[in-house]
């Protein structure tokens, strides 16, 4: 059951870097290449990242994952308090992204640098999140943690295992990735190429 947790908490975490490297490259292009924004694209990104990071994979990483460590070792307590404010942070940082982009969008000046200003600092903060998470959270719950603990953990993080989640997100999550990767021009997806 750990290998079972540890390979969807890894596949979850590449599943959101590759959507945040997506939203670099999108961003770096309009900026530095000025290529005109893929609304459709960034939106879907967007939605992806509070849809399945904020309401899906942060509260079971809080409800099951930290919570399991904190009761088995207070080595991880600072961590975990640090990895706890970074999730209710990372909401808003995600929250002035939609703001930025919906700036952008209408049209209004200087929006562009605030989008990407606001891009950058939650693509940075969530790779951070997510190294401390592997580098640091992880080891110390494959130490710590029991045959029983990654039961519940692994349960919580599968597609039927948390009747709060059910199997629909995760089927929506899988179609909206694979959306994403249709629609982003290539390197970064297999949608159409750009001029």
């Amino acid at each position: 059951m750990l290998n079972r947790a540890l390979a969807i908490i890894h596949d979850e975490h590449r599943a959101l870097s590759a959507v945040l490297h997506g939203l670099r490259f999108l961003v770096r292009d309009m900026r530095e290449k000025h290529v005109a924004p893929d609304f459709k694209l960034l939106w879907a990104m967007i939605y992806y990242m509070e849809a399945f990071s904020e309401r899906l994979h942060n509260p079971r990483e809080d409800a099951y994952l930290f919570t399991a460590l904190k009761t088995r070792t207070h080595e991880a307590d600072e961590i975990i308090a640090t990895l706890e404010r970074q999730h209710v942070e990372g909401g808003e940082h995600v929250r002035q992204l939609e703001l930025a982009l919906g700036q952008l969008e209408a049209g209004i000046t200087g929006a562009l640098e605030k989008f990407s200003a606001a891009a950058d600092r939650l693509t940075e903060e969530a790779w951070d999140h997510m190294s401390l998470e592997e580098k640091l959270v992880i080891p110390l719950a494959k130490k710590h943690l029991t045959t029983e603990d990654w039961i519940t953990i692994g349960e919580a993080f599968s597609e039927n295992g948390d009747p709060r989640f059910g199997p629909k997100p995760d089927h929506e999550f899988r179609d909206l990735f694979t959306r994403i990767v249709n629609l982003a021009p290539p390197p970064i997806g297999v949608g159409p190429a750009r001029d």
